[in-house]
């Protein structure tokens, strides 16, 4: 039976919850240095003791975002690669499930890219590590499904699976890349078969 947190706890949640919905607005609407704890604790109507009752600093609530985001990502893309269906079936399925993620996400994943892209962003150095031990620990899951589709006779054992792990995500973080910074000229969804045709046409045994 699922346990049913108290309805303080679930209270907690919720307010952490529209502060985090909030922020994310501002942010995306006005850049992160452009917005104030001040400024989201009146947008989402709680006083400022209540915001840093939740969050030590505007740092500490952009990391939550960022790492929330990494963690959906991460559980949603995970259960895409174990889902049914051979090796080549889930990284096609994985290649799709990624595009619906950053069209789903886009205010979130414009404000981390260009933070990312800025060097004036100290917390950055920090945060950066997380996000990349968790995106390298995914690379490796990914992997895994490209060792077995060699094992299998599925794919050619052109290269080490870690590193067609790499190609397959520099392709589609190119394509999706584009498509956030010009959605209607680079349309991800169109191109999609383009990525998963450009890539498989190389790695695919058709003799298996």
């Amino acid at each position: 039976m699922k346990q049913v947190l108290p309805r303080r706890e679930r209270q907690k949640l919720y307010h952490r919850k529209q502060i985090l919905d909030i922020a994310l607005e501002l942010f995306s609407k006005h850049g992160y240095h452009n917005v104030s704890m001040h400024r989201i604790a009146e947008e989402a109507e709680f006083s400022i003791g209540t915001l840093y009752n939740f969050f030590r600093d505007k740092e500490d609530l952009y990391r939550t975002l960022v790492l929330n985001l990494a963690v959906e990502f991460e559980e949603i893309l995970s259960k895409v690669l174990e889902g049914p269906g051979d090796e080549a079936a889930r990284i096609k399925a994985y290649i799709e499930a990624k595009g619906h993620l950053f069209m789903n996400n886009i205010p979130m994943l414009k404000i981390y890219f260009s933070e990312t892209r800025g060097g004036s962003f100290d917390i950055k150095a920090g945060l950066d590590i997380e996000v990349r031990a968790m995106y390298e620990k995914f690379l490796r899951r990914v992997a895994v499904v490209f060792k077995d589709g060699v094992d299998k006779g599925i794919f050619k054992p052109l290269l080490d699976p870690y590193y067609m792990a790499v190609i397959l995500e520099s392709i589609t973080n190119a394509f999706l890349f584009l498509w956030l910074e010009d959605p209607p000229r680079h349309p991800y969804e169109e191109n999609v078969r383009n990525v998963t045709d450009l890539f498989f046409k190389n790695i695919a045994n058709n003799e298996g």
